[in-house]
């Protein structure tokens, strides 16, 4: 299929993607924690490898920061206690450097938390999960966590990237309910939630992949909604 084609056909879903995530709603804080005890807010890669310095970082993922500070702050005065942070802490010589720039190597500043989490009052809290890859399940002792609270029946899942760690964070989740035929709620505030941008002329240039952000951030917030993730706007 040539590009004029595809762009053709794909015009009326395009619409009807940038329609869909204008009409998001918002969720009031009470209805996303029904039970603070039975509540988990999971973040996954806010650390400052992607957020303020080396060359994956991004100022759209730097940007969701605040809100996700806000939504910490907004759950733990509503009695949630379980904070899961799940980060890349890479081998030096991790074998995920073959598909991205090495970044976020344990020990160095990349691989800590942003300071604006850490400056929070309850962050010691906040539970940290080491990982290798993008995956937040594999080889992180957060599946043996999850094991050990079954009664966490609600998710807020946020962080970063839209269709790299955060979509397979969510949709573990997702999926494991699926699987163990439990009744539980993934949600996921887009507010909180963002990707990076590399447009074609500048990755020709460094000979690296482009990645249209805006694109991949709506496609993957439908394709989690499609599987069964709530996305909401905000969660208020």
């Amino acid at each position: 299929m040539d590009a004029a084609t595809l762009i053709r056909n794909s015009e009326p879903f395009l619409r009807y993607l940038v329609d869909w995530e204008a009409g998001l709603p918002t969720l009031a804080l009470s209805e996303a924690v029904r039970d603070p005890a039975r509540t988990a807010v999971v973040s996954v890669d806010v650390i400052n490898g992607f957020c303020h310095a080396g060359p994956l970082a991004s100022p759209r993922v730097q940007a969701i920061i605040g809100p996700i500070v806000r939504l910490f702050e907004r759950a733990h005065a509503a009695g949630v206690r379980h904070f899961l942070l799940t980060q890349d802490t890479h081998d030096p010589q991790a074998v995920e450097f073959g598909q991205y720039p090495p970044h976020c190597i344990r020990g160095t500043a990349e691989s800590e938390t942003v300071p604006e989490f850490r400056a929070l009052p309850f962050f010691d809290q906040l539970q940290v999960f080491p990982k290798n890859s993008i995956s937040s399940t594999i080889g992180t002792g957060f599946s043996q966590w999850l094991e050990a609270h079954p009664e966490v029946d609600t998710f807020l899942t946020v962080g970063d990237c839209t269709d790299l760690c955060t979509y397979q964070l969510a949709m573990a989740l997702r999926l494991r309910a699926n699987a163990g035929q439990l009744a539980q709620r993934i949600l996921l505030p887009a507010d909180c939630v963002d990707t990076y941008h590399l447009d074609v002329a500048t990755a020709r240039q460094i000979g690296a992949l482009p990645h249209e952000g805006d694109l991949l951030h709506l496609v993957f917030l439908y394709s989690l909604q499609l599987n069964g993730v709530n996305v909401v706007r905000a969660i208020r």
